[in-house]
């Protein structure tokens, strides 16, 4: 699977457990957070002031 800006937060982690390293380490520690499960990856990114380009380059490398 190909993750976009669009992707939920919990689709990725579904997908693909081990992604959750790359959000972690990106700085998006909230990722067990509820709430986080329905915010797409260009909201959670926002909100943490994450350049979400680069989150999608690492998570589809």
């Amino acid at each position: 699977m190909k993750f976009d800006k669009d992707t939920r937060i919990g689709e990725i982690l579904e997908k693909d457990p081990k992604k959750a390293e790359i959000l972690l380490e990106v700085g998006m520690h909230c990722i067990g957070c509820p709430a986080s499960q329905m915010e797409t990856l260009e909201e959670a990114c926002e909100v943490h002031g994450i350049d979400v380009e680069e989150v999608v380059e690492k998570l589809n490398a």
